[in-house]
């Protein structure tokens, strides 16, 4: 196994480019759904083999339960590799601020802080009552306004990885060693 370390003085590292970020980002979101799918798979299986709906099919479950869902998926990643598919497609790598590597503790901590990518928009659209295509809609308007924010930083990181003193950094495809 290679080691994932980068040089300890990487504290100014400039991240990848905001528009590679977000095509990973896109590409995320697509195996997100499909990792959605399983708590939804688990609750049309338990319907059709029972002839109940649970308590936990309701929307509100379904949501936290791929909550936890993407949350392992996340950490296990994070702290394993310091990449997901999407991130490994686009050469893109999450480590601490040192250049280590993630614990899952601290994955974990930056999978909660990543929630502000949508969580002031859902906030609001909920307290508003906005109906759901009006709320996907102003999703979208702060996700790229949260994306934007990363142009502020001075090594145009996100803010929840200087929050939790993680950041991207270029991860070039390292050539095969010859056997």
């Amino acid at each position: 196994m290679t080691s994932h370390v980068v040089n300890p003085s990487s504290s100014a590292v400039q991240a990848p480019s905001l528009r590679r970020r977000m095509a990973c980002f896109v590409y995320e979101g697509m195996m997100l759904f499909g990792i959605g799918l399983i708590p939804g798979a688990i609750g049309a299986l338990f319907v059709a083999m029972t002839g109940h709906v649970h308590p936990l099919q309701s929307d509100s479950a379904l949501r936290v339960i791929a909550f936890v869902i993407y949350g392992i998926y996340f950490t296990w990643f994070w702290s394993g590799r310091g990449q997901t598919l999407p991130m490994q497609t686009w050469h893109i790598r999450v480590v601490m601020a040192d250049g280590q590597p993630l614990s899952q503790a601290r994955a974990l901590l930056r999978y909660g802080v990543a929630c502000l990518w949508f969580a002031p928009a859902a906030v609001f659209t909920s307290l508003n009552h906005w109906a759901r295509w009006d709320a996907l809609a102003a999703i979208g308007v702060g996700v790229v306004a949260y994306a934007m924010l990363a142009l502020l930083h001075p090594q145009r990181q996100f803010w929840h990885d200087a929050i939790c003193g993680t950041q991207l950094i270029d991860a070039p495809l390292q050539p095969r060693s010859k056997r």
